[in-house]
């Protein structure tokens, strides 16, 4: 009796390591290319490592989670190939969407996108791949959302849909690019602050955007 006891314990501790952790892949705590440390895992789960080891083997068998030598288990990577035609793509509606809304922004729309890059300048110390891909969004959003063009903009929210739907974050195994990202935002910025031409603030948002894209194909073929 006292061994089912323990037996099922075990089990009812697995399970619960496995629904946590699937739950933080689902809503991007954990992105794809998460290192998943068994040690620091079970620290914050307050288990030991093997209910841990096992909620990774069921990740595994699922498609969830990766798990190589030398390397350990990780988030399974996004579909590579679905992946770039997004970005492919959301860098040219992106880029257009930007440029016909620039004119037509509605008053403190800059000063709000500029205080989101700021709150993601400030998430560059502890970096938190979640939060900063949920900040990016929405800067992103107050540039395209004015665009005039109802069809271009339905194309951009779909692209980013679609990206949402792949669990994605560059961010998230390639920390270095959140950096990058800000710097570049300050660029596109700084040309609709001045009025640029449609065509700068188009070509800047598209570069900013398969910059990314490029960080990402880098990281994954390195």
């Amino acid at each position: 009796m006292a061994r089912e006891t323990v037996t099922g314990t075990a089990m009812s501790k697995s399970r619960t390591a496995y629904a946590w952790i699937k739950a933080r892949i689902a809503d991007g705590t954990f992105s794809p290319g998460y290192r998943l440390v068994l040690g620091q895992l079970a620290q914050e789960l307050g288990v030991s490592v093997v209910p841990v080891r096992e909620a990774i083997r069921l990740l595994e068998a699922e498609g969830l989670v990766t798990f190589e030598r030398n390397v350990g288990a990780q988030v399974a990577m996004v579909d590579e190939r679905e992946y770039q035609h997004t970005m492919q793509t959301l860098a040219l509606v992106e880029g257009y969407a930007a440029a016909l809304a620039g004119p037509v922004l509605p008053p403190g729309a800059l000063a709000r996108a500029r205080a989101l890059n700021t709150e993601l300048a400030g998430c560059l110390g502890h970096f938190e791949p979640a939060r900063f891909t949920a900040l990016n969004r929405d800067f992103h959003a107050v540039l395209f959302e004015a665009c005039p063009n109802p069809q271009v903009l339905d194309l951009v929210r779909r692209g980013w849909d679609r990206l949402s739907g792949l669990r994605t974050s560059t961010f998230s195994f390639v920390p270095g690019r959140a950096r990058q990202s800000v710097a570049e935002h300050k660029t596109i910025l700084g040309l609709l602050e001045r009025g640029a031409p449609a065509a700068e603030v188009e070509q800047a948002v598209r570069a900013h955007r398969l910059a990314t894209l490029d960080a990402f194909l880098a990281h994954r073929h390195h």
